[in-house]
């Protein structure tokens, strides 16, 4: 049989990601994925969880109690070296706030253990002290994994189509494959108020959140978008990202929230900004960084699709996520959220300590659909968010598209990176 004719067998066309390399969609089941998996793999215990918040608690008590005690004019009369330090120390800090964030995202998807009221209990806490709304966070993050990569449900960096990017940088969408380079200072500035903002516009706003209330089917969402007036944000028991039933959760999240930030006025009161700038805010901004750049990386790739309501199902949303490598960092300080991803989309409730051993066992079943860039380890991991920057800008379909590949939409860019932009006249409809 011809190319051509398989290609028409397919039913989808030639599909090329950013890199040229050819796509294929997943053509394993969700069962086969499970029944790969050893079944230890599912155990969870809660006092092993347990002892993991102890340990990422412990961790940021005993950095406070050393660095208040000897990082001081009586031992270090340098200020330099003293300012050098305490930088130091909003970094470290950050990382071990950052490890007790994941800890609360494992209780959020009943991975920390069996017991529910255990799961909520300790992810609440944990949550507020980082001042995360639990339960609301929880909830729009369970959307978001029954619906990755999909361009109308998916809750967490869609990616821009070809018309948003074009409406944002103020062209029209056939001038695109024409553009010069972006320069670099302009993806610095826009990756640095990523990094910096992105988790609070998202909190606040349901910033890189689908924008579909409309389809809410409590009637919600009619008339509200993405922004910060609109009611669309993680605060709101009347947000259309939830239903009437979850209210009560939204507002014992807003009470974890209230508790802790009159905590923070008081010690503020107490200690006095300065300190508290070092002691708290600065490494819970290091945290936002943090999440922002794992969730990014994690779903923002040139090899990665997305797809239209149409042609997406689960199987290949989950396998629209990639594993990356952080080393030391990644795979202790932060439980090995970054390492681990492909198989937490496709089975969430596995805990991180099995996580390992069942990403070896779905491997042989994804086969190439399985993705992973470990290349440079941990300044590979740093660098690919400059890479995915330049390489990442909007989705479009490939050329080659037909049928239901149409609706399967990889990244391209106007830096001459990869496959160019489609050629689209004016007036012409992708």
């Amino acid at each position: 049989m011809s190319s051509l004719e398989d290609v028409k067998d397919q039913g989808y066309g030639k599909l090329l990601d950013t890199h040229g390399n050819e796509f294929e969609l997943p053509d394993y089941t969700v069962n086969d994925i499970r029944n790969a998996i050893p079944k230890h793999c599912y155990e969870r215990s809660g006092l092993r969880g347990l002892s993991y918040v102890a340990r990422d608690i412990a961790s940021l008590a005993a950095t406070f109690m050393i660095f208040n005690k000897f990082v001081t004019p009586e031992y270090i009369p340098s200020t330099p070296v003293r300012a050098v330090l305490w930088a130091g120390y909003t970094i470290i800090q950050g990382l071990f706030a950052t490890g007790l964030w994941v800890m609360a995202h494992e209780c959020g998807h009943q991975s920390f253990s069996p017991s529910k009221v255990l799961n909520d209990t300790t992810g609440w806490i944990c949550h507020s002290m980082l001042l995360v709304p639990y339960f609301s966070w929880k909830i729009s993050h369970g959307k978001h994994h029954k619906a990755t990569g999909n361009m109308e449900r998916d809750m967490v960096f869609v990616p821009k189509t070809r018309d948003q990017y074009a409406s944002r940088i103020g062209k029209f969408v056939h001038e695109l494959d024409e553009l010069t380079e972006e320069t670099p200072i302009a993806t610095i500035i826009h990756s640095i108020g990523q990094q910096l903002l992105g988790w609070p516009m998202y909190l606040l706003a349901n910033v890189t959140g689908h924008n579909n209330h409309e389809k809410q089917h409590e009637g919600r969402g009619v008339g509200k978008k993405n922004g910060y007036f609109s009611g669309v944000n993680h605060f709101n028991p009347s947000s259309p990202l939830y239903e009437a039933k979850d209210a009560k959760l939204i507002l014992l999240s807003d009470l974890g929230l209230a508790i802790v930030i009159s905590v923070l006025t008081s010690l503020c009161k107490t200690f006095g900004f300065q300190n508290m700038l070092v002691w708290y805010f600065l490494p819970y901004l290091w945290v936002n960084h943090w999440l922002v750049a794992i969730t990014y990386l994690q779903h923002t790739d040139p090899t990665l699709p997305h797809y239209s309501g149409a042609s997406w199902n689960y199987v290949r949303g989950a396998a629209a996520t990639i594993d990356r490598e952080f080393g030391f960092v990644g795979r202790t300080l932060l439980h090995g959220i970054i390492e681990t991803h492909v198989l937490h989309h496709y089975v969430s409730t596995i805990p991180f300590y099995h996580a390992d051993e069942a990403t070896e066992a779905i491997k042989p079943v994804m086969g190439r659909h399985y993705r992973s860039n470990i290349e440079g380890g941990s300044l590979g991991f740093l660098k690919s968010l400059w890479t995915s920057a330049r390489w990442c800008q909007w989705v479009e379909p490939s050329e080659g598209a037909i049928g239901e590949g149409k609706g399967v939409f990889f990244f391209r860019n106007r830096n001459s990176l990869g496959v160019p932009p489609l050629h689209i006249e004016k007036g012409q409809k992708i």
